[in-house]
C-alpha cells in the first residue's frame, strides 16, 4: 500500500502526516491510517485534533450530494437531494436575475482561511472575472488583518513569522502577547520547551493564566483592551533606562523622533491603566533588552480589537527600538491561526487585494494581473467592502443580494451573530459550500458538498511563510466535487469558462505568474521544489532563488529600505464596562476544538474531552453572583445573550470572563466595532453582565 505524505487540515502549523490506505470506510470509500511525519515544523508531533483528523473523512454527517430547498425561493421549506445540474441551474439563475436587476456588485462571495492557495486564488479571480463584482472578502479578516496591516506599514511586508519556527528555540527571551500556543498549536510548544530547557525566559501577556502562561518566567495579566498602553509603557522604560539600540535606530529605521521621547506612558500610569505591576513592566523590558537574542510574538489576543492595528504597531515599535528585527534568532512576529491564513490573504480573497499581495487600486498591479488573466485592466472592479461591512449590508439597498460562502461558518465565527443571522435571512439567495451542514448552511438555498483535505491537491502557506503541498491520498465520494471544479463549471455556465481551470497544478502555475514581482512572490516555487525541499519560503522570485526563510537581515522592503516607527496612542476599548454591563468578556480557543467547531464538534474523542463550552470566571466574581463550579451562567451584552456552564479558576482576572468561540453563543455577545485601518472587529473585549441561570430541562 502506497503512503502519502501530506499535512494536517487544521491550524497554520500545517504539521506533516502520513496517510496509508486501509479497508473501505462507512461510506464505501477507501479508508486511511493517519500517522505523524518527521516534517520540519512538527518533527513527528501532532495534537489531538491532528491525530483524529481522518475521523471526518468517512463521517456519517458528510455531505455527499448537493441539497436544494424543496420549494425554490422558500428557505423555510426542507432541503432535498439534487443533481449538480439542478443546483447549478438555481445558482446561475439567481446570479443573472440579481445582476440584471441590481448590477454586478449585488452578487458576492465570502471565502475561508482554510482554502488552498489555488482555491483562494481562483475564488478571487472568479468574483472579479466571472461575476465582474467587487464583493469578496473572507474570514481571515477576522484573524490576521490587524497584524498584517501593521507589518505592511512598518516593515513593508506581511509574513506572520519572518523566520522559521525553529528559531524560537534559540531565543533567550520570548515575549508572547495574547498567544496561547499550548492550547491552540500544541506541537509548537516543543520549541518553547527546548528554549526553556536551555535557560531561556518566557513572558506571557494574557488576562488568563493559560497552559502557556503556566510555563512562563513571568505572567502579565492586563485588562483586555489595554495592550497598546502596556507596549507604550515598556517603550517608555526602554527609552528612559537607555536600553534602546541607538545604532540600530540610526542605521535601520526612520521615524523614531515621532514617538516623542517625553511620552506620557510612565510606568505608574500604565500600571493604573492595565493592572500590570510596574515591577513586571521593568523586568520584561530588562530581559528583552539585556538577555537576548529576544523575540516579541503577538497573536489574536492583542490584535482582535477596534485598535488592533495600532496595538500591533506598538509592539513593533518596541521591537524596533530594542534593535531586535532582522537579527539572528531575534525579532518580531505574529502567529497565524488558520491553516492557510497566510496564503489565503496573499492571493486575492481580500476585498482590496490581487494575487501576490498586490493592491487592487494600484494601476500597475491591475495591469500586471489583468495581463496574466487575459482581460483588460479596466474590466477589474474597484476594491469592495471588508468582511463584516459586507455582511452588515446583505440584502440592503446597494448591498449583496446573492452570496456564496465557501469553507466558512459565519453564523458562529462572525461578531454580533444575531445580526449576521438576520442579514443572511434577508438575502435573495444563499449558497454554501462545505464538508458538513453548518449553522450557516442551514440558512442556505443551495448547499454544495466539497472535497476534504485528503481528497485534493494543492498548496498551503504555513505560519512561517513556508509553501507546502497538500496531496491527495484518496478520491472524494462519487458525487462530491472539489471547489476548483465547482468554480470552473460555474464560470462556464456564466460564459467565462475559458478563463478557469480545475487542475491544481495549472492554477498554481498561473498563480506563480500573477504573483511575480509582488510582495508575496511565488514565481520561483514549483510543486517539485516544494517536494524536494520540504517547502519553500516566499518571497522566491525565480527557480534559482533559494527562497527566504529569514527576512530583514539586509534591509526592509520599504521605499527607503528602513523600518518605520509610527506613533500610536492608547484608545479605550470600543465598549467599556458600566453599571449595567460591569464586566469584560474576552473570547478565545480551547485545545480540543477548532474555529467554529463545524468539524471538531463531530469528532467523538474531542467531544469526550470537552463536550460543551465553559465560561471561565474568577471565584470571587462567581461568589458575588451565587455561582458554583458547573452551574449554568447567562452572559448578556448589548447585542445578545448566551448560556454556558461555569468553570471557576483563579487564573483569570476577577473583572473578566472568558468564553470559547467554537460553539454558537460567544459571538452573539461580541462587538462588531471595527479597527479603522484593518476593519478587524473587536472580538476580545466587550461589556457584559452575568447571572446564574436555570438548569436546562432534560
Amino acid at each position: 500500500m502506497t503512503a502519502t505524505q501530506t499535512h494536517c487540515p487544521y491550524c497554520a502549523l500545517q504539521c506533516g502526516m502520513t496517510l496509508t490506505p486501509e479497508l473501505p470506510t462507512r461510506l464505501g470509500m477507501p479508508g486511511v491510517r493517519l500517522e505523524p511525519a518527521e516534517f520540519p515544523v512538527n518533527r513527528g508531533g501532532l495534537c489531538a485534533k491532528g491525530f483524529t483528523a481522518a475521523d471526518l473523512l468517512d463521517h456519517s454527517d458528510r455531505l455527499l450530494t448537493p441539497l436544494v430547498r424543496k420549494e425554490a425561493g422558500n428557505r423555510d421549506s426542507p432541503l432535498r437531494e439534487a443533481s449538480w445540474e439542478e443546483a447549478y441551474e438555481r445558482i446561475v439563475t439567481a446570479i443573472r436575475d440579481s445582476q440584471d436587476r441590481f448590477g454586478p456588485d449585488s452578487v458576492g462571495a465570502f471565502g475561508g482561511g482554510g482554502l488552498t492557495n489555488e482555491k483562494a486564488y481562483a475564488l478571487g479571480k472568479f468574483v472579479r472575472v466571472a461575476l465582474r463584482s467587487s464583493a469578496i472578502d473572507y474570514n481571515g479578516r477576522f484573524c490576521m488583518s490587524s497584524a498584517a496591516t501593521a507589518a505592511n506599514r512598518a516593515l513593508g511586508i506581511d509574513r506572520g513569522l519572518p523566520f522559521p519556527l525553529a528559531d524560537v528555540a534559540e531565543a533567550r527571551t520570548v515575549l508572547l502577547v495574547g498567544a496561547n500556543p499550548a492550547d491552540a498549536m500544541p506541537p509548537s510548544m516543543q520549541y518553547l520547551d527546548a528554549g526553556r530547557a536551555n535557560g531561556a525566559k518566557h513572558i506571557v501577556v494574557d488576562p488568563r493564566r493559560t497552559n502557556t502562561a503556566n510555563g512562563a518566567h513571568l505572567h502579565l495579566q492586563p485588562l483586555p483592551g489595554t495592550d497598546l498602553a502596556l507596549a507604550n509603557g515598556m517603550l517608555h522604560i526602554a527609552i528612559r533606562e537607555g536600553w534602546v539600540d541607538e545604532d540600530y535606530i540610526k542605521t535601520r529605521t526612520e521615524g523614531f523622533d515621532s514617538l516623542n521621547k517625553a511620552n506620557s506612558y510612565w510606568p505608574e500610569r500604565v500600571e493604573r491603566m492595565t493592572g500590570v505591576p510596574e515591577a513586571q513592566l521593568r523586568e520584561t523590558v530588562r530581559l528583552l533588552a539585556t538577555e537576548g537574542p529576544s523575540m516579541i510574538l503577538t497573536a489574536r489576543g492583542a490584535e482582535q480589537h477596534s485598535n488592533g492595528t495600532d496595538t500591533a504597531q506598538a509592539w513593533l515599535n518596541l521591537a524596533l527600538a530594542l534593535g531586535l528585527v532582522g537579527k539572528p534568532f531575534s525579532g518580531y512576529g505574529t502567529i497565524t491561526g488558520q491553516g492557510n491564513g497566510q496564503g489565503g490573504r496573499e492571493h486575492g480573497q481580500k476585498a482590496d487585494q490581487l494575487p501576490g499581495y498586490r493592491k487592487l487600486d494600484d494601476p500597475a498591479a491591475r495591469t500586471h494581473v489583468a495581463a496574466v488573466w487575459g482581460i483588460d485592466a479596466d474590466e477589474l472592479p474597484r476594491p469592495g467592502l471588508s468582511a463584516y461591512e459586507m455582511i452588515d449590508r446583505l440584502g440592503a439597498e446597494g448591498g449583496v443580494k446573492v452570496l456564496w460562502v465557501l469553507a466558512s461558518n459565519i453564523v458562529v465565527s462572525a461578531p454580533h451573530s444575531n445580526n449576521v443571522i438576520d442579514k443572511l435571512r434577508k438575502l435573495d439567495f444563499l449558497v454554501v459550500s462545505d464538508i458538513f451542514r453548518s449553522e450557516t448552511a442551514d440558512l442556505a438555498d443551495v448547499i454544495l458538498p466539497t472535497a476534504q483535505w485528503a481528497e485534493e491537491e494543492g498548496t498551503m502557506t504555513n505560519l512561517e511563510g513556508r509553501v507546502i503541498r497538500r496531496k491527495m491520498a484518496l478520491p472524494p465520494p462519487p458525487l462530491v466535487k472539489s471547489d476548483l471544479t465547482v468554480l470552473t463549471e460555474l464560470a462556464g455556465h456564466l460564459g467565462r469558462g475559458e478563463f478557469f481551470s480545475d487542475e491544481p497544478r495549472e492554477v498554481f502555475e498561473e498563480l506563480r505568474r500573477a504573483s511575480a514581482g509582488g510582495i508575496a512572490d511565488y514565481a520561483g516555487i514549483t510543486y517539485e521544489r516544494i517536494e524536494d525541499e520540504q517547502g519553500v519560503f516566499w518571497p522566491c522570485p525565480d527557480e534559482a532563488h533559494p527562497g527566504t526563510p529569514r527576512l530583514f537581515a539586509d534591509g526592509f522592503p520599504t521605499a527607503s529600505g528602513r523600518a518605520r516607527f509610527i506613533r500610536v496612542d492608547h484608545r479605550d476599548a470600543a465598549e467599556l464596562p458600566d453599571s449595567t454591563f460591569p464586566y469584560v468578556l474576552t473570547t478565545g480557543r480551547n485545545m480540543q476544538q477548532y474555529q467554529s467547531g463545524n468539524q471538531t464538534r463531530r469528532v467523538r474523542a474531542l467531544n469526550v474531552a470537552l463536550p460543551e463550552p465553559r465560561a471561565e470566571l474568577h471565584p470571587d466574581l462567581a461568589r458575588r453572583h451565587g455561582i458554583a463550579d458547573g452551574d449554568l451562567v447567562e452572559l448578556r451584552s448589548r447585542r445578545g445573550a448566551a448560556t454556558l456552564r461555569a468553570r471557576l479558576t483563579d487564573g483569570i482576572r476577577p473583572d473578566t470572563v472568558f468564553a470559547p468561540f467554537h460553539w454558537p453563543g460567544a459571538n452573539a455577545l461580541t462587538n462588531p466595532a471595527l479597527d479603522p485601518h484593518s476593519r478587524m472587529p473587536a472580538f476580545k473585549a466587550c461589556a457584559i453582565a452575568l447571572r446564574k441561570a436555570e438548569e436546562r430541562s432534560s
